[in-house]
């Protein structure tokens, strides 16, 4: 699992590299740390502690913007490695393009709150050192809405979502059948007095994929992550630079897992995150 988690870890070094491919009007990178104490994984009736690492490169060029990100999450022992060495390792990484029609048609669709349309095309990859041993590859594709709220920006799109796994338990690789996600993301920047503070997320809605490994019927799987972030780098005149907050994650029925049926399908995850952006 260790050389699979190491070609996993190459393949999305190399699509971090090539996001550049198109000359960047702007970029910014960032690593951060995020820590909890109540994650869930379906199958396991304990909560679970996680600190997770992360790189994100988001960037603009001429025809819309890149977003990269790349996880490292490290489960404590009660997510159990395979063989029972010690907490499970997972990387997770997720690119997203997004072409803006404006950009691409020469003419604006900007009306009222709606800034432009856009065209999303997003790929997710992972694989977990556990005795299920998960190996997730995702395709998304669809119209992404955009809009300016409070100063800040909002994206809501309506897409077509394919997902493979692979299920170690009883052996076998899953083609979950074609299915519909609602996804939305946001970044809301505000003062509180001196300190400049944001809030930013994201939520999906993903609907029933057909069958998962072990034959049982997915149900629709809900993800929301908010954070509440301060730009503590600006207390020392380096705004942008360093932040520090909290945030929550809920997970309903998480990957697909039925929560009335498969202990552990529900999340309500408090988290501390501190980043810092290069």
């Amino acid at each position: 699992m260790q050389a699979k988690l190491s070609i996993i870890a190459a393949a999305t070094a190399g699509a971090f590299l090539a996001t550049p491919t198109f000359a960047a009007d702007w970029s910014d990178t960032s690593a951060s740390w995020r820590y909890g104490t109540q994650f869930a994984e379906p199958g396991i009736d304990k909560d679970v502690k996680k600190n997770i690492f992360a790189l994100t490169h988001v960037s603009g060029f001429k025809y819309g913007s890149n977003f990269f990100n790349v996880d490292f999450l490290l489960s404590d022992e009660n997510d159990p490695a395979a063989g029972g060495s010690g907490g499970a390792q997972e990387i997770y990484a997720v690119y997203e393009n997004q072409l803006f029609l404006s950009k691409l048609t020469g003419t604006s669709f900007a009306y009222g709150p709606i800034t432009d349309l856009a065209i999303h095309t997003g790929i997710d990859a992972g694989a977990k050192n556990t005795e299920f041993a998960s190996r997730p590859l995702k395709f998304t594709f669809g119209p992404t809405v955009k809009f300016s709220v409070l100063g800040g920006w909002t994206d809501l799109s309506l897409l077509y979502y394919k997902e493979t796994n692979h299920n170690g338990i009883v052996g076998t690789d899953v083609n979950f059948k074609s299915t519909w996600r609602v996804a939305g993301a946001w970044g809301i920047p505000f003062d509180l007095g001196t300190l400049p503070m944001n809030v930013n997320g994201f939520f999906n809605y993903t609907g029933e994929k057909g069958k998962d490994g072990f034959g049982a019927d997915t149900k629709p799987e809900t993800l929301i992550d908010i954070f509440l972030m301060a730009d503590v780098g600006a207390l020392a005149g380096k705004k942008g630079t360093f932040l520090a907050g909290v945030g929550y994650e809920y997970w309903q029925n998480k990957f697909g897992n039925d929560h009335t049926q498969v202990v552990g399908s529900t999340a309500r995850t408090p988290m501390a995150k501190v980043e810092v952006h290069f």
